[in-house]
């Protein structure tokens, strides 16, 4: 069945069911960046890949939504369908709310499966769609019936993640939540959020592809706490939670266990992160307020066993990095290497170590033109043959049970022109300048976006994507609350968070270049003026010394990229043997 068939099919169950507009996420019931794909809904109806999007579907219209990491992959992947591109966040095109707004008739219909749209979300929908008087109904899924063999949720089975990783035990983690809780004067707080509910109950699962998460809620209350999930996955830990005084029920009981909880009892939870069924059963029948996760915050600031753990493993997983970086420069152009080839050589590398699970996240493995897409995926049909010329922008990263990790470097194959130099080293610089910056404590990351832009900004350029995401422990790569990015957030950074580092170069139909380290938030100084916060760089891979323009650089510049590839050396070079050290110095030497 084409695309645009399934659109016509959706069509005519819309008429059936007297709904003018049909509204479908990417989200699955948790509010997930990586749905897994039973709920991969827009690959479904547009046949776009993207983790971030958004397709509406009228009478005569039909439209997808994403952000400037994916404009010239959405375009592509949607050509010769029904479907049209909108950018998000911008001028010359409306967001999708507007749009289902001006586009459905007064005191129409416009239909969307409440569990996958956050209640945050549905909420504004509707404030938008109440002028028109336009009804939402959120209780119906028109994809299942058209969706033929549609994936059903995995059965991979849950571990228990052990304290010498984890740092806290799960009572710990429990206390600290419940005195939150009392001062937020909250009896009953329900957890939706895939990943607070992995890390505050110590468990990791692998229900979607390089996610160490699994479909579950949470409920805690001061005396108890339950967690609802397929009981086949949880068996190997009923006993060990039970000692915790947790309770495992099936995952889709929790609805009918929020009737039976005494109808005095206050709710808390997070409307961002809580789906919009959920919402209506708990806002019927209780009194609730909505408060920010509790688990983020505790979450996102690492402690110093996670944090010993993180960089060791980012120690361990640039070795690896090191050593395909040798094997990619001495095999290229001796045998046939594609961009599949790059992401099997870091798997098999990588699998070398007694901590790794997965990796944790599909690797963009990008030859020259296709690296100008921020999240490229080489595919069987679709992949470059890598030559010995240009750049490889290689995007990558692991699970291991003590960290999660996510580095770039772009690879000088053989012959660069000046513009390539000059770009690789304006994103250097971008990368220096961030990493090399002291704040006030309680600074956010928009404030800090500028540092990295600065260079860029200098020559007319910028990249079309944020600085820097939070990173889990051997959780998601992507975690927040902290970021940095043009995007107003209010998080500021804190001791113990993970950033990643990233600018880049994007170049359609020519290159890409980005250069990503792994950044930890530390204490830096007080004064009489406040207290000071910096970074510490922890993924020691070298930088391709090929590619730089040293005539850009400062001294201070220069300075900095020799003590970190001296860093670099001395971390890595015990785990070499002769001739990956000597490889290894000469990614090294000063400039």
């Amino acid at each position: 069945m084409t695309i645009n068939e399934r659109v016509d099919k959706l069509r005519l169950l819309m008429q059936k069911n007297n709904i003018d507009t049909y509204i479908i996420t990417k989200f699955d019931p948790h509010q997930s960046e990586y749905a897994p794909a039973r709920y991969d809904s827009v690959k479904f109806i547009s046949g776009f890949t993207g983790s971030n999007a958004t397709a509406v579907i009228t009478e005569d219209k039909a439209m997808l939504w994403t952000d400037g990491r994916y404009f010239i992959q959405a375009a592509k992947q949607i050509q010769g369908t029904y479907f049209d591109l909108q950018k998000e966040n911008h001028p010359n095109f409306p967001d999708y709310q507007t749009f289902v707004r001006n586009s459905t008739k007064k005191g129409g219909c416009a239909t969307f499966d409440g569990k996958c749209m956050s209640t945050l979300a549905a909420k504004n929908l509707a404030e938008k769609l109440s002028a028109k008087n336009i009804n939402c109904k959120i209780d119906i899924d028109l994809l299942d019936e058209i969706w033929e063999d549609r994936p059903e949720l995995s059965n991979n089975k849950i571990f228990d993640l052990l304290i010498n990783y984890a740092g806290k035990s799960r009572s710990e983690k429990l206390e600290e939540i419940r005195k939150i809780m009392s001062g937020e004067n909250i009896d009953v707080y329900v957890i939706s959020s895939l990943d607070d509910i992995a890390w505050l109950f110590n468990l990791r699962g692998n229900d979607v592809p390089y996610n160490t998460t699994f479909a579950s809620y949470a409920i805690v209350e001061q005396d108890s706490a339950v967690l609802f999930v397929d009981s086949e996955k949880i068996s190997d830990c009923v006993e060990i939670l039970r000692q915790d005084n947790v309770t495992v029920k099936k995952y889709n009981e929790i609805f009918d266990y929020i009737k039976n909880i005494d109808k005095n009892k206050f709710f808390g939870f997070d409307e961002n992160r809580t789906n919009y069924a959920l919402y209506t059963e708990i806002t019927s029948n209780f009194r609730s307020k909505n408060i920010k996760e509790i688990t983020v915050d505790l979450k996102a600031c690492k402690n110093k066993i996670e944090i010993e753990n993180l960089k060791s493993v980012n120690i361990r997983d640039s070795v690896y990095l090191l050593r395909f970086i040798k094997w990619i420069k001495e095999n290229v152009g001796k045998e046939k290497i594609t961009e599949l080839d790059v992401e099997k050589k870091l798997i098999e590398l990588r699998s070398k170590d007694k901590n790794f699970l997965f990796p944790s996240f599909n690797t963009i493995a990008a030859y020259m033109p296709n690296a100008a897409m921020m999240h490229y995926s080489a595919t069987e049909e679709s992949h470059a043959v890598i030559e010995p010329k240009g750049f490889l922008l290689v995007d990558s990263g692991g699970q291991y049970l003590d960290g999660t990790t996510d580095v770039t470097r772009t690879i000088v194959l053989g012959k660069i022109d000046e513009q390539m130099k000059r770009d690789f080293t304006l994103t250097l610089k971008s990368n220096i300048s961030l990493a090399r910056a002291i704040f006030l404590d309680g600074t956010c990351g928009v404030t800090l976006d500028m540092l990295a832009r600065q260079p860029m900004w200098n020559n007319l350029m910028d990249y079309k994507c944020g600085t820097g995401h939070g990173i889990g422990f051997c959780l998601g790569v992507h975690e927040g609350p902290q970021n940095i990015s043009l995007r107003p957030v209010a998080a500021p950074l804190k001791e113990g968070m993970i950033i990643s580092n990233e600018p880049g170069v994007y170049r359609e139909n020519m290159y890409g270049i980005r250069t990503e380290t792994t950044i930890l938030v530390k204490f830096h100084a007080e004064s009489e003026f406040g207290r000071f916060l910096s970074f510490e760089t922890i993924s020691p891979c070298p930088i391709d010394l090929e590619a730089i323009d040293v005539s850009l650089l400062t001294q201070d510049e220069i300075k900095w990229i020799n003590a970190f590839h001296e860093d670099v050396f001395n971390k890595l070079s015990p785990f070499l043997n002769e001739d990956e050290r000597y490889f290894l110095r000469l990614q090294t030497l000063d400039i």
